[in-house]
């Protein structure tokens, strides 16, 4: 465990790393039903809390074994052994989801006792990656050192606060802070410490790879709609608006995820990376929190919701929002560059949403309503498919030039 080459030719994700990320597809399946089903009964706050709370910590999981993994991948039996290890805790973590939500919407606390198991037996195998990568690699021993102490003090703090019994805000903020103290392993780690090797193609790649297992989400929200519309009226022509709607929807969100091609930039400046690895949780969230929306609109159509078309419209709209919103912030970051053309594709997305709810609110179907939601990622694309690819090229011109 030496540590991989971060210049590496033709660096690509490893069969065992796709069947980790099989793991996650369940824990954001079952992340995305309890929001839908929240929101269908009407229990907005909770369901969002509970959402927030299930998705950051399904995301912090994988990003914690991506990034070890893009440095000190040796593939021999003992990280293959510790990788099923935490592909076990992920499954554990999943199994407490549904109670999480339950006790958000019912008692005003977050019984995530579970949860944490899940979390103990993925650290435990993470700490063990941590020293061993210490051990075996004298040059980066202080690095390594570093991560494993503050997943330990962070872990021992996730433990403790199981059995504080709090309301959710207190909860929460209590989570924050130990966010805040493992977040400092890494950056410390990275910063002072001489860093790990990872390979900026790889993670550029996982990060894709992932964007692509969320978007499976929307999916099953389309199939979801699908069959509701179906049920209530057969094979109809409002049916196939909900599939064109739930397909167009998903494939040009992942046409517009891949706008900013991160591996050269990541490769010519590391340093940001941080912000490219974390806030890609806001991408992951708003990818899930889509899917979760249409399966709201399945509901929704069997006549099994609470809420109006106006609100069930909105359950989809928002996340589509802030996802196309997420990418251009990331765009912006890493090509350090502001664009007006992009505030007018925001903008047109924005308006195209809007006009969603505005025909949600004056009776038109759902199926309607869905299919013009589908139209604001849509715009970007042919947006950029026009005009913005040639802004981003030049951007990135600029950028890797100015660091050569």
């Amino acid at each position: 465990m030496s540590g991989r080459d971060p210049h590496e030719d033709h660096r690509v994700a490893t069969p065992l790393e796709l069947l980790f990320d099989l793991t996650f597809v369940i824990a954001f399946g079952v992340s995305a039903s309890e929001l839908a089903h929240q929101l269908a009964e009407g229990h907005v706050s909770a369901g969002l809390a509970g959402f927030a709370f299930s998705t950051f910590a399904v995301c912090w999981a994988w990003i914690n074994f991506t990034w070890f993994a893009s440095a000190y991948d040796t593939d021999d039996w003992v990280y293959r052994i510790t990788t099923m290890v935490q592909m076990v805790g992920v499954v554990i973590l999943a199994l407490g989801i549904p109670t999480a939500f339950a006790t958000i919407a019912e008692s005003d606390h977050v019984d995530n006792r579970v949860m944490v198991a899940g979390y103990v037996v993925m650290r435990i195998a993470m700490v063990f990656q941590w020293l061993r990568a210490a051990r075996q690699d004298p040059q980066r021993r202080s690095a390594c050192l570093t991560y494993a102490t503050a997943i330990t003090i962070a872990q021992v703090g996730w433990i403790g606060v199981v059995f504080v019994e709090s309301s959710v805000p207190v909860t929460l903020a209590l989570y924050v802070a130990l966010i805040v103290i493992e977040f400092l392993g890494p950056w410390t780690a990275e910063k002072f410490k001489g860093g790990t090797p990872w390979h900026p193609h790889h993670i550029a790649e996982r990060y894709s790879l992932l964007v692509i297992i969320a978007l499976g989400e929307g999916v099953v929200g389309t199939v979801a709609s699908l069959s509701a519309a179906v049920n209530a009226q057969g094979w109809t022509i409002e049916a196939a608006l909900v599939a064109v709607a739930g397909m167009g929807l998903t494939f040009s969100m992942w046409w517009v995820y891949f706008i900013v091609q991160a591996a050269p930039l990541l490769h010519a400046h590391r340093e940001r990376s941080f912000f490219f690895g974390y806030f890609h949780m806001v991408i992951f969230g708003s990818i899930v929190a889509t899917g979760a929306g249409l399966h709201v609109a399945a509901y929704y159509i069997e006549h099994h919701s609470k809420l109006n078309s106006v609100e069930t419209v909105l359950t989809t709209a928002i996340p589509v929002l802030i996802y196309v919103l997420a990418i251009f912030v990331i765009y912006m970051y890493l090509l350090r560059t502001y664009d007006s053309f992009h505030i007018l594709l925001v903008t047109g997305s924005a308006a195209v949403l809007v006009a969603a709810v505005l025909l949600a609110a004056a009776g038109v179907s759902m199926a309607v309503c869905l299919l013009v939601v589908m139209l604001a990622p849509i715009i970007v694309v042919i947006g950029y498919e026009l005009v913005g690819h040639r802004h981003a090229q030049d951007a990135a011109e600029r950028a890797l030039s100015h660091e050569l």
